[in-house]
């Protein structure tokens, strides 16, 4: 379970990214600050492992956040949720370590796809072994080894990084996996794992089966086809 920390001026905004990490199976919210004080207090007396963090604050900007945390003993995550963009202040929250930057206003399922980018990241840093070069493509946000680059452009509306993550959950599905499965594993809606699955059909990375049942409609099934790099 990653423990989350909120911090937003806005308590309105706050709320709503609230109740999407809620949402969410491997999170849960355990508090909520509108200040930068209040967010230091939090992160020492909570020890959350990521905070989604607002750049613009009544009493200092987020990169104060980051640097203060920093010198503390708890290792934690930053996410950045803002409307900063400012290219001083973007490049130094990178400097800084954040896992991720989400310009506001932003949809809902690109948030979605963030934390559940950030969970995959965790669970392949805690799984015993050693990383092999795809994990850390994936970690990097790179390309992973033996995927075609030169595949069509990202249609607008769907995430580099979101698309990622569905590719490597088909490419482990064993044989072949449901739009519900897909979304249902990455946190994310079936209807949206279904556009990056056709997406992957569309441009042959990947192979589509019906499955008949015994009423209703027959369910889409979805399988990797290209070979093992």
């Amino acid at each position: 379970m990653c423990e989350v920390l909120i911090v937003d001026d806005d308590f309105m905004v706050a709320r709503a990214h609230e109740r999407i990490v809620e949402k969410l199976d491997g999170f849960r919210v355990v508090g909520v600050a509108h200040t930068g004080a209040q967010a230091l207090a939090a992160i020492t007396a909570l020890r959350p492992q990521l905070v989604l963090l607002d750049m613009y604050l009544p009493d200092m900007t987020g990169l104060d956040v980051i640097r203060r945390a920093r010198t503390g003993a708890h290792t934690l995550d930053f996410l950045v949720l803002s409307a900063a963009r400012e290219p001083e202040m973007v490049a130094a929250a990178l400097q800084g370590g954040i896992v991720s930057y989400l310009l506001k206003p932003f949809k809902i399922t690109e948030l979605q796809a963030r934390l559940a980018g950030y969970a995959e990241r965790r669970r392949l840093l805690a799984r015993p072994g050693e990383v092999n070069q795809d994990d850390l493509d994936l970690l990097l946000g790179a390309t992973p080894t033996g995927v075609i680059t030169t595949a069509p452009a990202v249609p607008k509306g769907l995430s580099r990084e979101t698309g990622l993550l569905v590719e490597r959950a088909l490419r482990s599905a064993s044989p072949d996996l449901a739009a519900s499965e897909c979304g249902e594993a990455l946190g994310i809606s079936r209807v949206v794992a279904r556009k990056y699955l056709e997406r992957l059909v569309e441009i042959g990375d990947a192979v589509v089966t019906l499955r008949y049942g015994q009423t209703g409609r027959p369910q889409r099934r979805y399988a990797w086809a290209r070979p093992p790099a």
